[in-house]
């Protein structure tokens, strides 16, 4: 959707004077959530939205040393330079088409797909949708420049993994994800435990990878309906992370298509097996129609509740309109 209200330029420049994270390591969802609103009309109830989240919010970190094209690869990864990569990447787009420089680093930064617990695809998505859709400006140029450099800041490859038998279809590869031994601690603890991950969507051809992708993000949406009450938060990013990578494929050189699947199937199988409960629970439908879920997403408040709804509704059908309506349920409402 068009947003000619201005907006999500108003939201993102206040956001902007803040960092990608808080208390040294939760995320900041305002920029995510905000763009979601706008997206399906909730333009409205934005600020709003904002001034009740933006207390929880940081000062941008002080930078430290210059990222440069030479020495880039030593501050990958280091979330100490989030600053410094942010004004690395706002430099690199305000000389060159911000597509030239998504095609140069997305490969770079696929290989650390859930750093940061994937928030930084997740948001890196969410600004290519805004530039792919609404047109571009200033501040969506910034987006996309905050976003990247907290991906780079926070790129954290995982560890090496046993491939296992070759899983049919997306629904069935999530369900043999082996559930890592304790399901205890942050996300960090939890992956570093990861051994094997079933095979699923392995070099596909560019013109396979889209529907490979898509039925990812609906297997994920809808295993949630039936799996979301392991940990409500944070199993939404089985099916957020895939998604950001399939909003940004338009933009990607063909080329970089295949290895994008097999990127997104890691990011959504490792918040499975960190994640995901032992036993399905019974969930009901629903008769809202996707406008009626979305709004009562947004009455509700929660980011990642919104956001998650957000994707359901890109998936689309009664399933995963349940499994938004699940979100809401097991989620604390934030509003």
């Amino acid at each position: 959707m068009t947003d000619t209200t201005g907006t999500l330029d108003e939201a993102l420049e206040r956001l902007h004077t803040t960092g990608p994270e808080r208390g040294g390591w939760l995320t900041n969802h305002a920029p995510m959530a905000v763009e979601a609103l706008v997206h399906h009309g909730q333009a409205p109830a934005v600020h709003r939205w904002l001034d009740h989240y933006a207390p929880k919010l940081e000062e941008l970190p002080p930078p430290h040393t210059p990222v440069t094209a030479g020495t880039w690869r030593e501050a990958l990864g280091d979330p100490a330079r989030i600053t410094d990569w942010t004004r690395f990447f706002s430099r690199e787009l305000a000389d060159r088409p911000w597509r030239s420089v998504l095609a140069e680093w997305w490969p770079r930064l696929l290989p650390g797909i859930a750093g940061g617990a994937t928030h930084p695809v997740i948001r890196t998505g969410h600004a290519v949708r805004t530039l792919l859709t609404t047109g571009e400006t200033a501040p969506r140029r910034a987006e996309l420049a905050h976003a990247l450099g907290y991906w780079a800041a926070r790129h954290q490859p995982l560890p090496p993994l046993t491939p296992l038998g070759t899983a049919p279809t997306a629904a069935a590869a999530l369900d043999s994800v082996p559930p890592v031994p304790e399901q205890e601690g942050g996300i960090r603890a939890r992956l570093a435990q990861l051994t094997a991950f079933p095979v699923w969507g392995e070099a596909p051809d560019p013109d396979r990878a889209k529907e490979l992708l898509t039925e990812l993000v609906t297997a994920a949406t809808h295993r949630y309906a039936s799996h979301g009450h392991g940990e409500p938060i944070m199993l939404v990013h089985a099916a957020t992370a895939p998604n950001a990578v399939l909003r940004a494929l338009p933009a990607l050189p063909r080329e970089l298509w295949a290895p994008s699947v097999a990127a997104a199937w890691a990011a959504a199988a490792a918040v499975t097996a960190a994640y995901t409960p032992r036993e399905a629970a019974p969930y009901a439908g629903t008769g809202l129609s996707p406008e009626e879920v979305f709004e009562r997403a947004a009455a509700h408040g929660d980011d990642h509740t919104i956001k998650f709804t957000d994707t359901a509704l890109d998936v689309g059908g009664p399933l995963a309109l349940a499994a938004a309506v699940r979100s809401i349920d097991l989620n604390p409402p934030a509003l």
